[in-house]
């Protein structure tokens, strides 16, 4: 018998091998250092590890606190006792009960769109991409799908399977240029990209409608940081600011961020109801046996309704001011933006000792490095709600102030103090 076969990968749009050869060394300093693995309980905005440490969490993503909000709790409770089932486990295309068309319809009115809901904005994109990858979702026509380099990873993990129905590229950050360039050279154009990202920016929604208006470009959006933070009724930033929502603009966004309970929502206009249905049957795990269970059901249709009042425009002023109030201790890139991330620059060999510091002074920031972000540009990412204390934010610029100065790189040393 020959030697055995040893395989060797292309690589062509993933590399584990690098990803985690690189990156894991971090996190496995991270959690040496206790910033990554921590087990902590929570009362009244506090943490408490089980030595007794005590912290306030700056790196959770429910902006607005309505994870903990009363009646999102009391409407995840109600909806259990009206249908007495958790898990309704059998795929929706077969057989559903009425609460999940029930949350649909009332986001759909929220945003404005027709609402599919999806149990994580990962399964969401996983499930829509290839299908405009194969022109269901479309005119039928294979598209060249423009990947944007900074994508999430619950975007940018489904191009090796898009590039097994289409052509798949990888263009730099919000490279209009580039983009325009292919709009030009292919018939059909889809450009994937965070609408709003996790290191806190916007993408150039105005920008983007030019293309769209001009060449017919089609733009899916993962917009699940700004959503309920940002807009009217909490719609988010790509809603509020892009001109050109109908059948040329996807927005998918996650529901266990500022909204408060769990799961996702794909947002889409102007599709024929065969497009529902083609979603529903071939999306992936958005067809498998595992919708959105009822709880999350009730909880998002409590969330939902605390939209339509005064009560978000109130807990939103409040977030804002928070934000301001963090900017006048602590100078970052993303000062002055509506963005609830702030981002500290630190030298990739500073950034986990520095938030190690950070939190035995009684405050979690993560750290992030490569490859969350790129090579250099590691930081300390700060996320504000609208439920922290004066006294609680103060508390931390005092210290971040304190580390930034001995840790902050040297091409943004400016920005701390």
């Amino acid at each position: 018998m020959g030697p055995k076969k040893t395989i060797q990968p292309s690589n062509r749009f993933r590399n584990n091998e690098k990803s985690v050869g690189i990156g894991n060394a971090f996190w496995d300093t991270s959690e040496r250092n206790g910033l990554a693995g921590i087990v902590a309980e929570l009362s009244n905005g506090v943490l408490r590890t089980a030595t007794d440490h005590e912290f306030v969490n700056f790196s959770c993503c429910s902006y607005l606190d309505l994870d903990s909000h009363p009646r999102v709790i009391e409407g995840a409770v109600a909806a259990l006792r009206k249908y007495g089932v958790l898990d309704h486990c059998i795929p929706r295309s077969r057989v559903q009960i009425p609460a999940l068309l029930e949350l649909e319809d009332s986001l759909g009115e929220l945003f404005s769109a027709d609402a599919v809901s999806a149990i994580s904005a990962s399964a969401a994109s996983a499930g829509i991409l290839p299908l405009i990858a194969s022109g269901h979702i479309g005119n039928g026509t294979r598209p060249l799908m423009i990947f944007d380099k900074n994508c999430h990873v619950s975007m940018a993990q489904t191009k090796p399977v898009c590039a097994d129905e289409t052509e798949v590229v990888t263009c730099r950050h919000h490279d209009l240029d580039f983009i325009e360039d292919r709009c030009k050279e292919y018939s059909q154009v889809w450009y994937i990209c965070d609408g709003s990202d996790s290191l806190g920016g916007y993408a150039p929604v105005k920008e983007l409608a030019v293309l769209q208006e001009r060449y017919g470009l089609q733009v899916f959006y993962d917009d699940s940081h700004s959503v309920s933070a940002y807009g009217a009724r909490g719609i988010g930033y790509v809603r509020s600011n892009s001109p050109v929502l109908d059948d040329r603009t996807i927005v998918v966004t996650t529901l266990n961020k500022a909204f408060g309970t769990s799961g996702a929502a794909v947002l889409l206009n102007g599709r024929p109801k065969e497009i529902l249905r083609i979603i529903e049957r071939f999306a992936g795990a958005l067809s498998y046996s595992q919708p959105l269970n009822t709880a999350a059901v009730g909880a998002g249709l409590a969330s939902a309704e605390i939209h339509r009042t005064s009560e978000l425009t109130t807990l939103q002023g409040r977030l804002q001011e928070k934000i301001a109030l963090f900017d006048s201790l602590v100078g970052t890139e993303q000062s002055g933006s509506a963005f609830p991330i702030r981002l500290v620059p630190m030298d990739d060999e500073a950034v986990i000792d520095a938030g190690r510091r950070v939190f035995e002074a009684g405050f979690y920031v993560s750290p992030v490095f490569f490859p969350i972000v790129a090579r250099g540009t590691a930081g300390l990412r700060v996320m504000m709600r609208a439920g922290q204390t004066d006294e609680q934010i103060r508390g931390l610029g005092s210290v971040l102030v304190g580390v930034g100065a001995e840790a902050a790189s040297p091409t943004h040393a400016r920005l701390v103090g």
